[in-house]
């Protein structure tokens, strides 16, 4: 597999799972018994969706696992900005920034 296909597939696979646990959020916070169980189903199966794009390469997914978190930390701020309206606060910027920074280093060192 090529480096592009894989991090484009870390790139979904974030994106699903940040969207997923965005989906469960949003169900926990439904008043109709109906709604919140069609939410979590959607829910559900994002996650699933995210569980088998993650697992099903051959690759070694604790080497790419830096890209990963940096993928799945970008994407849930910004669920969490354009869906919930939370602003990051600057601790959370500096910590994310430390997490974009780690995540460099494992993925470009030899």
């Amino acid at each position: 597999m090529s480096r592009t296909n894989a991090v484009l597939i870390l790139l979904l696979a974030a994106t699903l799972e940040a969207l997923g646990d965005a989906i469960v959020r949003y169900g926990l916070h439904r008043s109709s018994p109906f709604a919140r169980l069609a939410i979590f189903l959607i829910g559900a199966a994002v996650l699933f969706a995210y569980g088998f794009t993650v697992n099903s390469p051959p690759w070694d997914f604790g080497r790419l696992l830096g890209l990963y978190v940096v993928f799945f930390f970008a994407i849930a701020q910004l669920l969490s900005w354009m869906l919930f309206r939370q602003t990051p606060s600057p601790a959370l910027l500096a910590g994310g920034a430390l997490i974009v920074l780690g995540g460099c280093v494992i993925a470009v060192w030899q």
